[in-house]
């Protein structure tokens, strides 16, 4: 049997199944979904899109991300930003051993998956744990783990805590924003839309900013005709919270921590940071 119809009967015995299930979809993307509909990919493997240059190869993110009715709203690969990922976690400034690298713009230091740690899925929630590194050529700086806890969709909304924790491997690690902008830390780049907004505690913010503090920052729009968005929400108990944002009408918003200044990262000393994703329809 062809590996399309593979997949396409494994996709199909989710819905004799629990409420979630997680499906190999291909040797280097894992898909959640819940009563056969799906929620997420995470990708472990190393991912490039045709046509586009090696050097932008990358794992360890989320793309597609789905909203609750199925609605497509992560990009990767974007034109405009072919390093833009879907939901990523990175940093343009890190500096290890005397250099300075960016795993933003994948130069010189990229995310690679370590282990599983988790994948349960059952009918009330389910949990993906995932360890990764930080590597400069086969060199680790960073071990990063991360845990998704999803929660299933109600009235158009779902819920999915995220759990980010940085520790170096050994010597001591420097990350930063960038310069100026402060950019860097947790974001998501959405799919091409039409009436876009974003807004914040504060209500809609018709400009693009950076560094202004928020607890939270949502941006919705029309995706191929449908209303959805998702939100990112802020844990009180996050270091320098609230934080600053990057926030950009093309289509992405990010948590900037720690935005300009320098987080020092050393070993047997974790940082964790907590955030809420909720993506939603209408």
């Amino acid at each position: 049997m062809k590996a399309a119809a593979l997949l396409a009967l494994g996709a199909g015995l989710l819905a004799a199944g629990e409420r979630f299930r997680f499906v190999q979809i291909t040797p280097a993307s894992l898909e959640l979904r819940e009563e056969n509909r799906p929620v997420l990919v995470y990708n472990h493997g190393m991912i490039l899109k045709e046509g586009v240059k090696e050097s932008y190869r990358r794992s360890s993110y989320v793309h597609p991300l789905y909203a609750p009715d199925g609605t497509v709203l992560t990009d990767d690969f974007p034109a405009d930003h072919p390093h833009h990922r879907g939901v990523c976690w990175t940093w343009p400034v890190v500096r290890f051993e005397g250099r300075t690298h960016d795993v933003w713009a994948l130069l010189g230091m990229h995310q690679r998956f370590v282990r599983w740690l988790a994948r349960e899925a059952g009918q009330d929630c389910a949990r993906l744990g995932v360890e990764n590194g930080w590597f400069a050529g086969e060199r680790q700086a960073v071990r990063e783990t991360v845990e998704f806890l999803i929660h299933p969709a109600e009235a158009g909304r779902r819920p999915i805590d995220f759990t980010l924790t940085l520790e170096a491997v050994g010597a001591p690690v420097e990350i930063a924003g960038r310069e100026k902008k402060g950019y860097g830390g947790l974001g998501i780049r959405f799919a091409p839309r039409e009436g876009t907004e974003i807004r914040t505690e504060r209500g809609l913010e018709t400009a693009d900013s950076d560094q202004v503090p928020h607890a939270w920052a949502e941006l919705s729009g029309r995706f191929g005709g449908r209303a959805a968005g998702a939100r990112i929400e802020i844990d009180p108990t996050n270091p320098g919270a609230p934080n600053g944002w990057c926030q950009r009408h093309y289509g992405y918003i990010a948590v900037n921590w720690p935005g300009t200044e320098t987080r020092r990262l050393e070993r047997a000393k974790p940082v964790r940071l907590r955030y809420r994703i909720v993506t939603f329809s209408r």
